[in-house]
């Protein structure tokens, strides 16, 4: 998990990550995007094969690199336990479904003491 959070620290692995996603791409291809020399975008795309972010495929001539997302499943997972939003959502719905009790018991301890009101 270290790995692929510190493979990901880096806007330019992040951004080739993204053209990757929708892409098989070459290193030249991966590159061209880029305004930082092509041996630098090789170092990156060594960090991301190292971590496992990205896989590499020799078709033909050409080496194509594709995303493998799978690593970055438990560094997700592991974020995901920082996510308090689906607490708070439980302890929001509790609260409004205490709240609906308790107005209805409002309402029927009222109509228990004013019965002409409910005949009416």
């Amino acid at each position: 998990m270290d790995e692929v959070a510190s493979a990901i620290a880096d806007p330019v692995r992040r951004e080739i990550l993204t053209l990757l996603r929708g892409a098989r791409l070459t290193a030249g291809e991966i590159a061209s995007r880029f305004e930082i020399s092509r041996p630098a975008v090789s170092r990156h795309l060594r960090v991301l094969r190292e971590s496992g972010l990205v896989r590499d495929e020799l078709i033909g001539r050409q080496r194509y690199y594709v995303l493998h997302p799978a690593p970055l499943a438990e560094l997700a997972d592991w974020i995901a336990r920082f996510d308090t939003s689906t607490a708070w959502e439980h302890r929001l719905d509790a609260l409004d479904t205490e709240v609906y009790r308790t107005r209805r018991e409002h309402r029927a301890a009222q109509a228990d003491r004013n019965p002409k009101e409910n005949t009416g």
